[in-house]
């Protein structure tokens, strides 16, 4: 019984230590989100044909390529803010209009972010910034980011299936599959 105690006290514990063994949970996390929401929103901006970058389901909404340059916008908001850099402000949501243009211009601006996520440590993470006239944690201001791009993923989801396009998110492969 105190073998079967301490080995499930062993399996309980040893999650948790190793968790508390890395050096920078919190940001790697992070990281790890951003990493997936770059992915899938640039695998979306590549399979829509580019037939459909300028198809919105109302007039009251972006394109379909202009939420793609919407987000590479955002990138440079959020990051330049966390770098404490000046925003480039390339303005791509405004100037960019062929999926080519859009989809380099978005490698551009997750290029730029990659640097401060790739800089965060959970010490830097608690760094306060000036951020939409607050004081904010670096770490917030990236999950903020991480959180409008997903945003905007689900809007660019909707324009994919209405135009009868599988998003990443949704491919075979993707989804947990159930145990039989």
């Amino acid at each position: 019984m105190r073998t079967l105690l301490r080995t499930l006290l062993i399996c309980l514990l040893a999650p948790a230590a190793v968790a508390l063994a890395q050096e920078n949970p919190l940001s790697a996390h992070n990281k790890v989100v951003y990493g997936g929401v770059k992915s899938i929103l640039l695998r979306s901006a590549e399979k829509t044909p580019e037939e459909y970058y300028n198809f919105k389901p109302t007039d009251a909404v972006r394109s379909f390529g202009q939420v793609v340059g919407h987000v590479a916008d955002a990138q440079y908001l959020f990051c330049s803010v966390v770098l404490g850099e000046n925003n480039p402000a390339p303005k791509v949501e405004k100037t960019k209009t062929s999926k080519a243009d859009l989809i380099a211009a978005l490698k551009d601006a997750f290029a730029y972010c990659d640097k401060a996520y790739e800089g965060m440590t959970d010490a830097s993470a608690a760094q306060m910034v000036k951020f939409f006239g607050g004081d904010t944690p670096k770490l917030s201001v990236l999950t903020v980011n991480n959180i409008h791009t997903v945003e905007h993923y689900g809007n660019l989801v909707t324009y994919m299936r209405m135009k009868n396009i599988v998003p990443p998110s949704s491919e075979p492969g993707v989804q947990p599959q159930p145990k039989k």
